[in-house]
């Protein structure tokens, strides 16, 4: 006998069916995936297009930043350092995203040749001090921070024979950029150059201020 057609059929429609089902389920997948994919897309696109625009900011904060920096160093160093042709260029690189800055101190020689290198290596213990104060009173600035400087015998490593130019620069720089510096120090040149001095004593534990008049002062000066 012939077997029946019919189970065979349903068999093979349920399978087709199954099948069918499949295949819409991988299409709504796909769908699904393809509209994941644009929006991927679209994410990374903005994505890079505020990484493009930071770097952009960081480019013109890091730039701004540096100009600042290179002329009141310069300006500082020639005016403290006279008998040297001293000045401060910044040399920026950037390497995986990432911006460095390092700042170079040129003195040009009589015969007009320039030495140029990183300060704490190639120009003493003067020069390092005065730049790494100018270097904080930038900082103070550029970040809105309270316009305070606090030097602990900051100075004291500053030869001789620039301390009174030094303390005088600083003191008509806080004029200027209307700063205030707390400066501890034994240098008369540098308490001269206060517009207030205070002469500080201990006892029993104690510490004791006794402001110094402007008598006194003029007559240190004499």
């Amino acid at each position: 006998m012939d077997r029946p057609v019919l189970p065979e059929l349903t068999q093979i429609r349920a399978k087709a069916n199954k099948a069918l089902g499949l295949r819409d389920a991988l299409d709504q997948q796909i769908k699904e995936t393809k509209t994941q994919i644009d929006k991927l897309e679209t994410e990374e696109e903005l994505l890079n297009l505020v990484a493009s625009l930071i770097r952009q900011l960081i480019d013109t904060e890091v730039t701004d930043g540096v100009k600042a920096v290179e002329k009141l160093q310069t300006e500082g160093l020639q005016e403290i350092f006279y008998d040297q042709d001293l000045s401060v260029r910044a040399e920026v690189e950037e390497s995986r995203g990432k911006v460095s800055v390092t700042l170079l101190t040129q003195r040009k020689q009589k015969d007009g040749s320039i030495v140029e290198g990183v300060v704490e290596q190639s120009f003493g213990g003067s020069v390092l001090t005065m730049q790494s104060i100018l270097m904080r009173v930038t900082v103070i600035f550029r970040h809105n921070m309270r316009p305070l400087l606090l030097l602990d015998e900051t100075l004291a490593a500053v030869a001789n024979k620039y301390v009174d130019r030094a303390a005088r620069f600083l003191s008509a720089l806080c004029k200027r950029l209307d700063l205030d510096v707390l400066l501890i120090s034994h240098d008369e040149a540098l308490v001269n150059a206060a517009d207030r001095a205070y002469f500080v004593t201990y006892s029993k534990d104690k510490a004791h201020f006794k402001r110094i008049s402007a008598k006194e002062l003029r007559g240190a000066e004499s």
